[in-house]
């Protein structure tokens, strides 16, 4: 009887712990505890940087986010996130670990980035970070290259009847507090004699809502981010983008400086996805071509030739395994900020340099 009564138990015991091991979860997160992640850890090496073998100790990338930016950075109606960005980090993740859901998502303000950036509660910024010579040269920070070429606009209603930001003399302007953006305003109206006021708030959501609110007569900020606000406003049609840039806002992955290593993961993280639209490589086709291509570039990048991915602590699938995730960079693009997104930018800038037009997406060589 006590024989039988144990086996019981232990049949039980076992069940319980078989339809726990089923309900388990892997999607990406934004506030879940510093664990290993099961299925999803990769024992670090000794030639791995210091930030590469903690991501794999804990089993996940940790990746600086815009707390809610359409198009950029933002969660669904479900929690998902979605975005630009937010694809940059799932590729980061899916070269790691082979995982694109490996990733913790950390909504970050324009003032709280690059804290949290040097205090380590984010491994990278994959958020809309215009790169200058006093943040590069500061100390602290290394920029990885450039995703996404904008510049400063701004915002205004159709009813102004305005045709150029010159004639916003007098103007209530709303501006974020703490960013490139209010210093180039204030340069543009200085260097012109036009006097304006500034509307400075905390936060771009803030600005966002003061002008839809008319406390200011135009919203300053990048293109991107303007087409992203009139968006969300009641009706976007009777808002317009002046045609005036005022600034180069060249926009990239940031990460701590020192760990070079590092630095060259998310480099050619990016510069992969770059040079996979170039080559013709797909999230459809990745998996054919990795078998069957007889072009030494597409081998190159997709790990069947060299040993790319090892040099950097990575496996020599990573590129096509950051493509399978999300697709290359041109699919990317349209699916958040192009033709098939909310926004319907153009590449423009943003197309590659060997598109006609030519824009300045241009990858490095993996060779």
């Amino acid at each position: 009887m006590r024989t039988a009564k144990l086996f019981a138990g232990m049949s039980l015991a076992l069940a319980v712990a078989a339809a726990g091991c089923g309900r388990q979860e892997r999607t990406s997160q934004t506030d879940a505890p510093d664990t290993v992640r099961p299925g999803a850890a990769v024992q670090p090496t000794e030639r791995d940087s210091p930030t590469l073998a903690a991501i794999k100790q804990r089993g996940r990338l940790n990746c600086g986010v815009h707390q809610g930016l359409v198009g950029f950075a933002f969660t669904d109606n479900r929690g998902a996130w979605r975005g630009f960005d937010v694809d940059f980090c799932r590729a980061t993740a899916a070269a790691i670990f082979g995982d694109p859901d490996a990733v913790r998502f950390v909504p970050l303000t324009a003032e709280q980035r690059f804290e949290a950036l040097r205090d380590g509660r984010v491994d990278v910024l994959w958020r809309n970070t215009s790169w200058t010579m006093s943040r590069d040269t500061g100390g602290e920070l290394s920029f990885a290259g450039i995703n996404y070429y904008d510049g400063q606009g701004f915002l205004v209603r159709r009813a102004l009847n305005l045709n150029s930001a010159v004639e916003l003399n007098g103007a209530r302007i709303c501006v974020q507090a703490g960013s490139t953006t209010e210093l180039n305003v204030e340069d543009y109206f200085r260097t012109r004699g036009i006097e304006y006021r500034p509307v400075v708030v905390k936060t771009e959501e803030e600005a966002r809502q003061t002008y839809a609110q008319e406390g200011c007569d135009a919203f300053t900020a990048d293109i991107s981010a303007l087409a992203a606000a009139r968006t969300t406003l009641a009706n976007p049609q009777q808002h317009a983008i002046l045609p005036d840039v005022i600034s180069k806002e060249p926009l990239g992955p940031v990460v701590r400086q020192g760990d070079e290593q590092w630095t060259a993961v998310i480099r050619w993280t990016l510069n992969a996805l770059i040079l996979a639209e170039e080559l013709g490589v797909t999230k459809a086709n990745v998996e054919a071509l990795a078998r069957d291509s007889q072009d030494s570039r597409v081998r190159r990048l997709l790990g069947d030739e060299g040993d790319f991915g090892p040099s950097v602590g990575l496996p020599r699938t990573w590129a096509r395994d950051a493509v399978a995730a999300g697709g290359n960079y041109g699919e990317i693009f349209e699916r958040n900020l192009g033709q098939q997104s909310a926004l319907n930018l153009a590449r423009g800038l943003n197309a590659q340099w060997s598109a006609r037009p030519g824009g300045l997406i241009y990858a490095l060589p993996i060779r």
